[in-house]
Parts: structure tokens; sequence; C-alpha cells
């Protein structure tokens, strides 16, 4: 019986009979009085001579051993017309004096298709009509649960004709007819209710079995599962391989490119559906004849270990140069990340950029914003993403170099299942390994100018920032790699990143980007409605996560997180695989956070980090009911911070739903409630507008909770307005999103609750003002992250408008998560099932009291800094905007400054600032000492840090005087004295 702990079955000594291929032989009662037709209807037509009719027709019956499924299938006259076209090729071969036959038949109807072409065993279809991939691509990648296709595919025993190495593949899909479309979750497991009932019909007892173990074990992973049998009595070997319905495209051709390239050829192949969402595949492998590489043993092997490679990333636009053994496929699906890494950070700028940079005012919003603009311009126009393809198709050679450089950081498994050398390792002892120095030497060498030396110089800087992947783990979903920052030049992005991850899916891409070791931001789904909107979010991609990260940083200076986030940008024909591109990112993510310990399964890599790493995501656009899949799916993997390894969950795991319960909203509104209170305004008499509405959390709570006058409403499905005369709209989608910008609607208050990054900048915000130059709206609070560029926030500033940006107002979301973590960290699972989990509609009293406990702490921490802002503005001057910038930078700065003081060192100290920081409910229920034993010492000391470092710059400013700190320790000093009197 073969093993499994994780998404992959390894072969152990399985076995099935030989010449059983697992399924019940079709017989065709009707083939004898077919026969006669077919000789029939070629005699009448009359191109093949009536005296060799009787002898092609029973060639192709007898000699070529093509399954009884065609003849059952075909019509008479369509197996003529087939046969007349073979004869056809024959003669037309034969007068070219070639050897090879070129045939292609196919037949297409709603329910079944035929196809059926000349093949030599052992080598891949790069040209001609590719059966396997418009298979892949019309039937199986998308097929689902109420309409899906199933696949038989058979090699002819015997060649096509005399001293010809060439047989027929016959391909025959058919649609599925499943026993239940509807299965029960207890049904979901029972291969005789959710399979198709001519599957059923042909599969034998053994077949049904092994597909049942294997459906069971995709149900509950999210990766491939892989398990190998061996056929007495040959060197044939069965591959079976299990995975959900479109969780990878391509992959069925792909596979045939796998093990080609191994030497290998099929006889049978294939593709079950089944009406729970799994596809089973079932591969019948054999050695080409007169094979010269190594034995099948070990050619299967390397066809599994690669097999999730494959199922990553099944196509890349370096497939050719695999198929035709000029790379193998890890060298291939390395470049393909090599060049993606390129796309995003090959360093396009140039001296005169930097020299530009230095010559303009930093302090200038105009002066940044054109900077910025000469950045995406430069980036785009430089080195697009053909032009840098182009470049590493022409050195292929380059690329192998470049791969054993990595693969020699970060292959760890060079022994297989017989404890023999993997091929893949034998590879990389018997290729040139240079040196760095060597190898940039060779780039040099070998490359005609600067931008091809560029291109792949990128490739090694790739390569030297590498400190953990998952690319060489035998199960895997999606590509990780935990990057070492560094490389990021300074003049882009100033501050410099603590932790960076790239993964890379065959439905996405997607970056995690944090500030500090302790962070946690939101996880974003990135989506384009056609070519040219995917182009555009993918050069600015890694760009909005830095952006969103550093306002996460700004907006996460009251707790102990720093800021973080994490983008996923699906690719633009996958734009319905949110769930999918989601699964797969966590997933891979986990691989490098978790030590593997199982063998074949999930090994130990080679971490160059080598330290502890715990990511915190939360809820962002598009991912808000993924979160409760994240933290189970961690659990499951064995993650010990599983209970505070995302935020936002439902409240039946113990989660605090943003939703539910405003909090976002709650800081918001804090700054509206807080400009009414300075301008002695009343609520009830303030006209207001806003972006995003009943669609989003922020949104809808903003409308629920206020109490003022709502002139128009702007959401995701639509528009809401109340003017006087109507408008016709041609384009609602542009309306929708420049809506903001028309001089249709004006208002005291407007409040951005949605809305796409940037959508207010130095080209447009003159849309908000009046044509006197008053602004449009009175007061701003920016409740969505970035709405508005900085430089379009000073300018609306200088025009008269009350401001408060995204970092300050919104971090709501973002305190009640922290507070949502925190209760994860210090209770252990009994406690937290007990006081945090809801259970069919009964909410613990515990659970109730600490939502009333983090709205409190959210209006605090909101209250401080509007107050602190607004005094800081009325003594500087400065706009609002960029002392919200300069509190976030020196709390930032002073927390950190704070965690590695002397001040930490004195326990009795630490003590009574935790007394403060920590939550009243979680103390008083498990008691301070029980907290810090608890919860990592990495999070306690941010939460010293950032409660010190807040309160302190809340109340001081930024500009305290000499003796400010010493004023506000006094009172924790005092409260050692009165804690030990």
């Amino acid at each position: 019986m073969a093993f499994r702990t994780g998404g992959l079955f390894m072969p152990n000594m399985n076995s099935i009979v030989r010449n059983s291929c697992g399924y019940a032989p079709t017989v065709f009662d009707g083939k004898a009085d077919q026969m006669l037709k077919v000789c029939e209807y070629l005699e009448e037509k009359g191109f093949i001579p009536k005296e060799l009719v009787r002898n092609e027709v029973n060639w192709f019956y007898g000699n070529l051993g093509i399954d009884d499924t065609y003849f059952s299938l075909e019509s008479a006259e369509t197996i003529a017309n087939h046969i007349l076209a073979l004869y056809g090729a024959k003669i037309f071969a034969f007068t070219k004096n070639e050897n090879v036959l070129d045939i292609n038949l196919e037949r297409e109807t709603e329910e079944t298709s035929v196809y059926i072409h000349t093949s030599c065993p052992g080598v891949s279809q790069l040209h001609g009509p590719q059966y396997e991939r418009r298979i892949d691509e019309k039937f199986l990648d998308v097929s689902t649960t109420t309409k899906a296709y199933r696949l038989e595919s058979y090699r002819s025993q015997g060649n096509v004709s005399s001293g010809m190495d060439t047989q027929l593949r016959c391909y025959f899909v058919t649609k599925c007819n499943f026993v239940k479309t509807d299965p029960t979750p207890e049904e979901q497991t029972d291969i005789r209710v959710v399979g198709d009932k001519t599957f059923l019909e042909k599969a034998t007892e053994n077949t049904l079995e092994i597909y049942q173990n294997v459906m069971k074990a995709v149900l509950q992973r999210t990766g491939p599962v892989i398990e190998m049998f061996e056929v007495e009595g040959s060197r044939e070997r069965r591959l079976v391989i299990g995975y959900r319905q479109r969780s990878t495209q391509s992959f069925f051709s792909a596979m045939s490119d796998l093990y080609h390239f191994y030497e290998l050829y099929s006889t049978r192949k294939y593709v079950e559906q089944f009406s729970n969402g799994v596809t089973v595949m079932s591969l019948y492998l054999n050695p080409l004849p007169n094979s010269k590489s190594a034995p099948i043993e070990h050619t299967i092997h390397q066809v599994i270990k690669e097999a999730s490679l494959i199922y990553c990333l099944p196509t890349t636009p370096l497939q050719s140069f695999f198929q035709t053994n000029q790379l193998s496929v890890q060298e291939a699906i390395y470049g393909y990340i090599a060049w993606l890494f390129a796309q995003h950070f090959l360093n396009r700028l140039g001296s005169e950029y930097t020299s530009l940079a230095s010559a303009m005012d930093s302090n200038d919003p105009v002066h940044i914003e054109v900077l910025n603009k000469i950045k995406k311009r430069l980036r785009s126009d430089t080195f697009t993403r053909e032009y840098i393809l182009e470049i590493i198709k022409m050195y292929p050679d380059l690329i192998r170099l470049l791969y054993i450089n990595f693969a020699l950081t970060h292959y760890v498994n060079p022994r297989g299942a017989a404890l023999e050398p993997t091929l893949s390792y034998q590879r990389l002892q018997t290729d040139v390994v240079l040196s760095d120095d060597e190898l940039l030497d060779k780039i040099k060498k070998t490359t005609s100018n600067t931008h091809e030396f560029m291109v792949f110089e990128s490739f090694l800087i790739f390569n030297k920032h590498i400190l953990k992947t998952n690319f060489y783990q035998p199960t895997k979903v999606a590509l990780s790699f935990r990057l070492d920052p560094s490389f990021l030049p300074a003049i882009e992005y100033p501050t410099r990143l603590f932790g960076m991850f790239l993964v890379v899916g065959s439905e996405f891409r997607g970056f995690h980007l944090r500030f500090r070791d302790v962070a946690r931001g939101g996880i974003r789904i990135i989506r384009s409605r056609n070519k040219e909107t995917y182009s555009i979010n993918l050069r600015s991609l890694f760009d909005e996560n830095y952006a969103l990260a550093a306002t996460q940083q700004r907006k996460n200076k009251d707790i102990p997180e720093g800021g973080s986030k994490g983008t996923i940008l699906l690719d633009v024909n996958q734009q319905d695989k949110d769930r999918v591109a989601f699964e797969k990112y966590v997933d891979s993510i986990l691989d490098l956070l978790i030590v593997g310990n199982s063998p074949g399964i999930k090994e130990k890599i080679v971490d160059n980090y080598n330290k502890p790493e715990i990511l915190f995501f939360g809820p962002d656009e598009g991912t808000a009911t993924f979160v409760d899949w994240a933290s189970a799916h961690a659990r499951a993997r064995g993650a010990q911070f599983w209970k505070a390894f995302t935020t936002g969950k439902s409240q039946s795991m113990g989660g605090i739903p943003h939703d539910l319960y405003g909090m976002t909203t709650r800081s918001v509104h804090q700054y509206v409630l807080g400009i009414y209170r300075k301008r002695g305004l009343k609520e009830a008499k303030i006209t207001k507008f806003q972006t995003g509405g009943p669609d989003g959390d922020l949104g809808s709570n903003e409308i629920k909770i206020s109490k003022d006058r709502t002139v128009a409403v702007v959401d995701g499905s639509g528009v809401l307005c109340d003017p006087e005369d109507g408008q016709v709209v041609e384009d609602g989608l542009m309306f929708r999103n420049n809506f903001h910008l028309t001089t249709s609607v004006s208002a005291d208050l407007f409040v951005p609750c949605g809305g796409r990054p940037e959508s207010v900048d130095l080209n447009n915000v003159n849309a908000l003002l009046d044509l006197n130059g008053k602004p449009r709206f009175k007061y701003i609070v920016e409740g969505a992250n970035l709405f508005f560029t900085q430089e379009a926030r000073i300018r609306l500033e200088q025009a008269g408008a009350i401001i408060f940006k995204d970092a300050s107002a919104n971090k709501g979301g973002v305190t009640s998560s922290s507070l949502e973590v925190l209760a994860a960290l210090a209770l252990n699972d009994d406690e937290f099932e007990k006081i945090m989990v809801v259970k069919d509609g009964v909410i613990p009293q515990f659970y109730q009291e600490y939502i009333k406990e983090v709205h409190r702490v959210i209006e605090k921490n909101a209250e401080l800094e509007f107050e602190c802002i607004w005094r800081e503005h009325r003594r500087t001057n400065k706009p609002r905007s960029i002392i919200s910038d300069e509190l976030s930078l020196a709390i930032v700065e002073l927390n950190e400054n704070m965690q590695q003081s002397i001040l930490w060192q004195n326990v009795s100290l630490r003590k009574a600032v935790l007394r403060e920081a920590f939550p009243q409910l979680l103390l008083d229920r498990l008691g301070l000492d029980a907290l810090v034993e608890r919860i990592p010492e990495s999070y306690v000391r941010a939460i010293f840090g950032s409660y010190l470092a807040s309160r302190f710059v809340y109340k001081y400013g930024t500009q305290p005087s000499q003796f400010a700190f010493f004023e506000f320790m006094n009172p924790f000093f005092a409260k050692i004295d009165d804690h030990y009197s």
C-alpha cells in the first residue's frame, strides 16, 4: 500500500496484473458487420484500388491495435474516410521519399469528440493541431461539478505502415453523466455516487479502490496526489494523479512533455471527473526501446518528483526549450521565475534618474509626483516584458548556468526513493559550476550589449537574495521565495523592508511585504477587466504593494505589529480563479513558515534565514470570505500559530468580523466627529458624499453609524445620486470610477470608503475645486487606503480643505485585528474554543465584553491622534497630511528604540508598562505573568515599545522638550513604587 502524509503519494511496491489496464476492455460486437460496410463504401468511392480495399481495411482493423472504443463510437462512413486519409498520406510520403506520415483526424460534437493523429513515441507535438493542448483548453481545464468531460486515449500497437516508426494516437472525449451531481457531504467520498456512469461500468474493482483513495486524499488538501504502480512482469508503470478541478491548466499535455523528456512514452491514458470536484488522471508509462536514459525506476521517480512542479506551472514562455530538450523542466521554470523577477526589479532607471532625483526638492509634492511619473515611464518603456523575454530566449546556456548557481544552494534532496542520487542531482554533478564572479564574467563575455547583460545580471541578483524556497519540495501548489530585500534601491524604496516573499502560480503572481519582523496586513486580490488594465496592474504591482505596506506601517503605529501587505494579481485569463489563487498563495507561503518533517511529502528545505517566522494575514479587497479557510488550513498543516494566522475570521472560528462590528468605521468616524467638535458643527445638518457603500465593510457601516445628510453614494455595483437634472451615462464603469471628479455633486464632507489607489492625484485634483479655487468638499476623512496621493492631499489643504489621511483615519480595522491576534496568542486551544468561539449563535460573555474593549481602544487611539494632529497643525501650520506622516515616523522610530533600550531590561518597569498596555479583560482572566509566558517575546517587546512610543508622541508631539520623556515616564516609575510599597 502506498503511504502518504501530505499532498503526494510516494510509490511503494504497489503492483497490478500484467496486461491489465484497470478498465474492462471495450468489446464492439458489430465490428465484423461494420468492416463490410466500410469496404463497400471504399469500393464505391474508388479512390483505393478495389483489389487493395480489403487489405487496407483488415490492416486498419487488425494490425494497428486500435481500441474498440473507436469503432463503437464512429460510423462506417467516418471510419472509411479515416482509412482513405491514411492511405493518401502513405502515397504522399512515398512520392516525397519520406519515412514519416502526418495524419490528423478529428470529429467534434456536443457529447463526444474524437481525435486521431500520427505519433512518434516519446516525442511532443510542437506543431500542427496539438490535440492534447486543445483537449486541455476545451474540455479538461473547464470541467466543473455540473459540466465535465472524461478522456480515454490509446496508442495503436502497430505502426501505420511497414518501415515507418509511427503509430496512431487516439483520443476519445465524452461528456460526463454523473450518478449524482449534488452529493451530500457524506457522499462526497463515495466514488459510486460521484462517479460518471460510463466510468463506473468500465473500471475494475482495483481501479475503483485506487481512485477512491486518491480522491479522498485530494479532498483533504490543496495540491496534487500521486501514486505509482508497477505492472507485474513488465517495465511498464501506472501513474495515478488526483487534483481538484480547475486548480491548474494544461496539466494533461504538460505531463506528456515531462515524461517525454525522460524518454518515456504512454500506451494508454485516462482522465476521469467526479461530481465532488476531483479530477483523476491515469498514465501507463514505458521506457523507449533502445533508450540510453536511466532505468525506469529512476526516471519514473524523477517524473513523480517534478509532477508537482509541472502542476504549479504547466506552461511557460520557455516551454519550447523544455519540449526540445534544450532545458530541463526545472531549468525552464527557473528561467520563467527569473524572468518575472527581472520584470519587476531590473534596474531600469539609470544614473540620470538618480541625478535628477538628487537635484529635485524631496519636500515639494509637485517634484515628488513628477519623479514618480518619470519612474513609471522609464520602467515601462526601457525594458518591456516582451523585450526581456526576447533576450532570455537568445541564451538558453546562460539560463542553465544560472539555474545551477541557484540549485547548488537550494537543492537538498540528492537521494531518491531507492536511496540513489536523483537524475536532477546527477545533472548538477556533471555540469560546469562557476562561482558568482566567474558567472558574472561569463555573462559579460556571452551577451552582446548592456541590456542583455543587465537582464542576466538580474538573474544572479535573484539567486543571491533567495533565503529559502519551496522549489524543491516534493509537493507544492505554487512556487514561493523568501527574499532578502536589500537589493531594492534606496532611492526608489527609501524605507527598507524587513521581509519579502514572491509567490507564483499558474493563475497569478503575488508578493508579501513587511516592514518589521512582527507585522500584519491584509491580502488583496487585484483583478483586471482587460489586457490593457492587466498590463497597468502588472507594472505597478510591486510599487502598489510597497505603498500599501508602507501605509499599513504608518497606520499600525498604535499596535505591536508593523505594517505588511500581500497582493495577488490574477492573470488576465484567470479572473474567476480568485479562491484558487488565494489558497495556493497561502499554502505556498506556509511551505516556508512550517519546517517540513515528512519524507517525500514536506521535507526540510535550505533555510538561509534560519530564524522562526510568523506572518499575520488579514482580509482585504476580494479576500474577506477566504480568511477562515486560511486559518483552518494552517491548523491542518500543523502550524502552532494557526489561531493568530488570519484576522477578520468568522465568529465560529473565534474571529472578530470587521463588518459586523464596524471596526474600521469606528476609527474613521471618530475623525468626522472630531471635526464637528472642533468646528462646532451639528452632524444632522452636514451634507456628505462618499465612495464605497453597502457593498463594502467601511462604506456600509459609515452609512449606518452616521446621522448626516448623505447626498451621493458611489459603490461597486452602482451609483446613487439625487441631482435636479438627469444625465445620460454612456460608460457605467468610467462614470462610477470618476464620479467623485464630476462637478455634479458637492457636499460639506467627503468620506472615501472605497476606490482604487491614487484615484485623486495632481493631474485631476483640480476637479475637486470650484471655479473660485475653493474645495467642493470642506472636510475630507480618507477612509479608503491611498485614495489620494500625498501631493493631492497637500494641494487640497492649500486650497482650504481640512483633510485627514488614510494612515491616521483608517486604523480601526488594524487595531481590532491586533487585539484579535493578541487573544489568539494568549489563550490556549481549549480556552480559545470556550470563550472566543461562537457556536450555534451563542456568543460567549467574554467575547461580548472583549468586543466592547476593542471598541474602546479604537476610539481612544483615534481620539489621541486626532487631537495631536489638530494641535500640531495649530502650532506649526504644517499640512495635516505631513504631520500624520511625521507622527508615524516618530512613533515607529521611538518604538524600535524602546524595544532595544535599557527600559525593557528593567523587569519592574516592563511589567508596569505592560499592565497599562494589555487589555484589562485578558489581565483579569490570565494575569500578567501568564500572558508574558504564553505570548512570543518578540510580540511582547512590540507591545511594550508601541504603547510607550505612541502615548509619548501623541502627548508631546514630534518635537518634545528635553525633559518631556522623563516627565512622561515618571508615572510608570511611581506605579512601581506603589506596587512594592
